[in-house]
């Protein structure tokens, strides 16, 4: 299938570069199903036809979006890009769209959300990128599948006469080219997603014919050569331009045909990606933090979600979980941006990421005094805790063995405070020496 994909249509490693050194961007997922707040896919797991959805859309008021607020803390937690869901699955745009009538102009709220989102987060720094959502449970030509709604129904065979996916295809490409041409440069446009082997009572599920996907990139391509565009069109290549493991840290580098790709995992501060009230499944500032570094030693990104209010404000467990970014980001950033993963295997309990010459050792389990750091005998020149420059001296093969832990002769080990210092998780900076 790949051969007929021109490989021109991805972008090359230098085109990519300012994604791979900047490591750490800020998902948001909102919509209509902010409302409701009771997760992002309410309209599905609830199998709620549109009628009945219509609630949300003529009750949808954000009065206190304050998108210059969004993009400060963004900023502040360190993330140095932004994807927002422009379009999700049910289908409501958050922008000026021409091609529907099911967007924000026309709620209460009567505005485009996109316009003052772009400018807030551009003046704070942050590239931009556009989710946009393939499937579109409210289109009336997007037939019913397993994910739809209505899969249910009785009648879904019959309702499905007379649906047109390939009016729908034209449909995706208006808004596609909306987004790329009204709003400036956008640096990411990130499709969600394709499900072709997957069937449901005799209603197959979708991909790349569907979607008419390489038509759709190589429209992407022409409107925005140097966007970066994810993997979820159903385009089998050797060379995305990232792949996107979602919910999960991978155990190893993930590899692709031989190759180590470029990759960007997304997770969420909680087990939903949009408002959900009653939640409780929050994880802890050293989870978030964890995710973030294992990411890193691994070469790949983190895309950290935060789903916001129907009236247009982070929850306070959602500041909360940024702020644990912030604190620890203000220390330790220069052991993300530009750092990858290292060569050398780090202690069990700990990660290593590497920018040039400095070899970061990030410590999630703080030991009693002595940490064994093997392979690295003679190969440091200094070290120090990276939150506050302090000096970590450490000792060799030769040192007395009645005093210390004997090591090998490659094993550096390292003489820490008894303390933890006060931060969620240490790390130590390694300056190597010249070889």
């Amino acid at each position: 299938m790949s051969n007929d994909i021109p490989p021109e249509l991805f972008l090359t490693d230098e085109q990519k570069q300012w994604f791979k050194h900047d490591r750490f961007g800020m998902f948001i997922h909102w919509g209509l199903y902010a409302l409701a707040a009771r997760h992002e896919w309410v309209q599905n797991r609830e199998e709620i036809d549109d009628a009945t959805y219509r609630k949300y859309f003529e009750n949808f008021d954000p009065d206190l979006y304050d998108p210059k607020e969004w993009a400060r803390r963004a900023r502040e937690a360190g993330m140095k890009y932004v994807v927002l869901t422009a379009k999700h699955h049910e289908g409501f745009a958050l922008w000026e769209s021409k091609a529907t009538d099911y967007k924000a102009t026309n709620t209460p709220h009567g505005r485009d959300l996109l316009r003052p989102f772009v400018e807030a987060f551009r003046a704070e720094g942050l590239r931009i990128g556009f989710y946009y959502s393939l499937p579109d449970w409210h289109h009336p030509d997007f037939t019913i599948d397993m994910y739809h709604p209505l899969r249910n129904r009785q009648d879904a065979a019959e309702l499905n006469e007379g649906r047109d996916m390939r009016r729908y295809a034209e449909y995706l490409r208006a808004q596609v080219t909306e987004l790329l041409t009204e709003y400036g440069q956008i640096d990411i446009i990130w499709f969600d997603f394709s499900y072709p082997g997957r069937t449901y009572k005799g209603l197959p599920g979708k991909g790349r014919d569907d979607w008419q996907s390489l038509d759709l990139l190589k429209l992407v391509r022409k409107l925005a050569p140097n966007i970066i565009v994810n993997n979820r069109l159903d385009l089998e290549t050797d060379t995305p331009d990232m792949i996107t493991p979602e919910q999960y840290t991978p155990r190893t580098p993930p590899m692709l045909n031989g190759k180590e790709p470029t990759w960007e995992m997304c997770q969420t501060f909680s087990g939903s990606w949009g408002y959900y009230r009653d939640e409780e499944s929050w994880k802890s500032p050293a989870q978030l933090i964890q995710i973030l570094i294992d990411g890193v030693a691994l070469g790949g990104n983190l895309l950290m979600n935060v789903g916001p209010t129907a009236r247009g404000t982070f929850d306070q467990r959602a500041i909360s979980a940024l702020d644990a970014y912030a604190r620890w980001m203000q220390l330790h950033s220069r052991a993300i941006y530009g750092a990858g993963r290292s060569s050398y295997v780090a202690p069990e309990g700990c990660r290593y990421t590497q920018r040039g010459n400095r070899l970061y050792l990030h410590i999630y389990n703080w030991p009693n005094q002595y940490l064994h750091l093997d392979g690295l005998a003679g190969k440091v020149a200094y070290a120090q805790l990276l939150n506050d420059a302090s000096e970590v001296q450490w000792v060799g093969a030769q040192t007395d063995p009645h005093f210390v832990p004997p090591v090998g002769q490659t094993t550096m080990t390292l003489m820490l405070p008894v303390k933890q210092p006060d931060v969620v998780v240490p790390v130590i900076e390694l300056i190597l020496k010249d070889e």
